[in-house]
């Protein structure tokens, strides 16, 4: 089967003025996604850091308090 080469996520050679709106519109879909689970997202990232410690991988942080 013939794989066809992926377009370009975004077309080159837009005015500045349509460079602005794709901008603003993504960052307002992005918002509109992250609002209603903030707090879910936050305490994702939070037990995400320091995950693993390759000096003593058994350990792991303790979880937040929900």
């Amino acid at each position: 089967m013939k794989r066809h080469p992926a377009l370009p996520l975004f077309p080159d050679g837009l005015s500045d003025e349509s460079a602005a709106a794709l901008s603003e519109f993504l960052n307002q879909l992005a918002a509109a996604c992250e609002s209603p689970y903030f707090v879910q997202l936050r305490r994702y990232h939070q037990r995400q850091i320091n995950l693993y410690d390759p000096e003593a991988p058994w350990r792991t942080p303790p979880l937040p308090p929900r």
